[in-house]
């Protein structure tokens, strides 16, 4: 039997990423501080699904803790590992910034220290979309330049990214890091936008839109995020390969960038309308000005996701908040 370790297992997507392998016939080696930055009866919830596996081991543990991971690693010696363990959220990084980089940073180093004493056959790493930052092109495309981010949280992601690519170089390790375009489904952080408009809707409350209501987002449904990164583990880099059209392979490393995204730019605005159309109710909106650290639009070009895998992300915005509120009024009792 193969094992995976899949740190952030109580996340949102660690959680779906884990549940999805065990399904598979993996044994997977769950990772998770549990931390407080949101409900940690979500992430209880979440970790008593997998723990419904007798394949499925449990590890409370903060990854920046040194040497904790190297301990697993070597007790384990895994297959594959799936780093989805961040302090995420952008608001959140411009008012405590240090946790951003202690998990994000210090922990990733911690992943890569273990990796490097005990190798996997292939490291999965999770990024951002916000790693784009200001620039001004549209669709992203993986070989663009990414240089200028704007928030605290993107600038640690984007280091995390570098971080990784000179242990691919060093230590011949082969790493996949993952742009994350807005992830959305059932079991979501509450700090989202989706979970906090569905829940003002549901109250009658109004619910703050940003930028006035002028933001493109590239929504991402949760079961997309996880087929694709299913099909990406046995899409090992190699520098020795002959290059897929606009790859973003280095050339110096078995290290390569992927975009997982929708490949759709949909105006927030039509993002609450499915939101009112799946609740039935609709929403009072405070029109607001354009927060610190948020980007105006995100859109992915997948071509390279394409090209490895044969997949690409489908599923629309209606059918994914449709099933996000079912979840929603079933978790919640709403």
């Amino acid at each position: 039997m193969k094992t995976a370790i899949v740190t952030g297992s109580a996340g949102f997507i660690g959680f779906h990423v884990a549940q999805h392998l065990l399904n598979q016939g993996w044994r997977v080696v769950g990772v998770d501080a549990m931390s407080d930055y949101y409900d940690v009866g979500l992430k209880q919830d979440r970790k008593a699904i997998l723990a419904k596996s007798e394949n499925f081991r449990d590890v409370h543990a903060r990854i920046e803790t040194p040497d904790v991971l190297l301990d697993i690693f070597a007790q384990e010696t895994p297959d594959i590992v799936i780093h989805l363990a961040a302090q995420a959220g952008v608001r959140y990084s411009i008012d405590n910034p240090r946790s951003y980089l202690e998990s994000n940073l210090i922990g990733t180093f911690e992943v890569l220290e273990a990796a490097r004493a005990h190798p996997p056959k292939h490291m999965l790493m999770a990024s951002t979309s916000s790693a784009y930052g200001a620039n001004p092109e549209a669709p992203y495309r993986e070989d663009m330049k990414a240089d200028h981010q704007v928030s605290f949280y993107a600038a640690t992601k984007k280091s995390t990214e570098n971080m990784a690519h000179s242990y691919a170089h060093l230590f011949d390790l082969p790493i996949t890091m993952f742009r994350f375009f807005t992830v959305y489904g059932p079991w979501g952080r509450p700090d989202m936008a989706l979970f906090k408009f569905t829940k003002a809707i549901l109250a009658g409350d109004p619910i703050d839109v940003y930028n006035y209501g002028d933001m493109r987002r590239d929504f991402t449904y949760i079961d997309d995020i996880v087929r694709s990164i299913d099909l990406l583990i046995d899409a090992v880099p190699d520098p020795r390969t002959a290059p897929i059209p606009d790859d973003s392979l280095s050339p110096v490393a078995p290290f390569r960038v992927v975009n997982i995204g929708n490949s759709e730019m949909v105006p927030l605005l039509n993002f609450i309308k499915a939101i009112e159309k799946s609740l039935g109710i609709p929403a009072q909106m405070n029109l607001m000005p354009m927060q610190a650290g948020d980007m105006e639009q995100t859109w992915a070009d997948t071509t390279v996701l394409k090209a490895l895998t044969g997949y690409k992300p489908d599923v629309s915005v209606t059918q994914g908040v449709a099933e996000y509120v079912a979840w929603f009024k079933s978790y919640y009792a709403a």
